[in-house]
């Protein structure tokens, strides 16, 4: 994951006893609100491709990183969709001052925005513009981790409370027993008539190798038909990280 430099250092937000670390700044609305990947961060390539454009827009733009990513304070193995849900909607209601707000989501982040509209929608004191979900990953536990399980892993899900796993990003992840479970007991977004109350567009990369269309086309089938766009990328990859593509993103 590309990392760019910044000088000016995050605020830090106490959530559930970890330390958030969030960037702000302040503009004309409407207001963007970035949501990364799994176990990416706050100064990845994308997230400061968004930062130079809502700059030169004068845009207000909020950015944060997971418990377990980037600056923030804990291990990314000990997260859950659920915390980090209730850490994001913490984060985005600190700055949200009832302007239009557009998420951004890419991958992770794209299940998380979900989830945050849903959420939001119970009471809506901000109104949600749009949602913009590059690559998004809505339900993986359920839907691409737990399909390829072998029965190794459930040993170790069952002994242990976890199992390893290598990545084609990563030496090794590591997924607890807890997080899979939080994921399709509590956050499951791929279900009959969800409504989010606003458009969608959905960038997806033709090469993805993390994220299969067949996702993708499940997420579309369960949304109003009039709210989505879908924007395909044919020689984009998962990450969606070229300059290329950034500065070719709606």
């Amino acid at each position: 994951m590309d990392t760019n430099t910044i000088t000016e250092p995050p605020e830090f937000i106490e959530i559930d006893n970890e330390k958030i670390a969030t960037r702000h700044r302040s503009g004309n609305n409407p207001d963007v609100f970035w949501l990364g990947g799994y176990r990416s961060n706050m100064l990845g390539t994308k997230a400061h491709a968004v930062d130079e454009w809502t700059k030169k827009k004068n845009i207000s733009y909020t950015r944060h990183d997971y418990s377990g990513h980037g600056e923030s304070t804990g291990n990314y193995f000990e997260g859950t969709i659920s915390k980090w849900l209730a850490q994001s909607l913490t984060v985005f209601r600190r700055y949200a001052k009832n302007n239009r707000q557009i998420l951004i989501g890419s991958s992770l982040g794209g299940w998380i925005a979900l989830r945050m509209v849903k959420e939001l929608n119970k009471q809506p004191p901000f109104p949600i513009a749009g949602l913009l979900l590059i690559a998004p990953a809505p339900d993986f536990t359920k839907e691409l981790i737990e399909p390829r399980l072998t029965e190794a892993d459930k040993e170790q899900l069952k002994t242990k409370g976890y199992f390893e796993e290598k990545s084609p990003y990563f030496e090794t992840n590591i997924w607890q027993k807890e997080t899979l479970e939080d994921g399709e007991k509590n956050n499951l977004v791929l279900t009959p008539n969800f409504d989010p109350n606003c458009p969608v567009h959905i960038i997806y990369g033709l090469k993805d190798d993390a994220v299969p269309m067949k996702l993708i086309d499940k997420l579309v089938s369960v949304l109003p038909k009039e709210r989505v766009v879908k924007t395909i990328i044919n020689d984009g990859d998962h990450q969606l990280s070229r300059p290329e593509v950034i500065f070719n993103i709606p």
